[in-house]
């Protein structure tokens, strides 16, 4: 199962549900960013979160698992 990531500034979401690859090269730029450009933001407030999305087990809705 493949791990999504959400993406934090100031504990406001700023990126959601991204896959290893998308959040691999956000995070980068948005750290260079950061550190780059004067915002209200500096390196210490971004933070991310790595998620397994829920696998529904009894297949889709109103199916039964028999």
């Amino acid at each position: 199962m493949e791990k999504i990531y959400h993406i934090y500034a100031k504990n406001e979401c700023l990126y959601h549900s991204l896959k290893e690859e998308e959040f691999q090269s956000t995070w980068d730029q948005l750290k260079g960013l950061v550190g780059l450009m004067k915002t209200d933001y500096v390196t210490d407030d971004l933070s991310y979160e790595a998620v397994y999305p829920l696998v529904e087990r009894n297949g889709p809705a109103g199916e039964s698992s028999y």
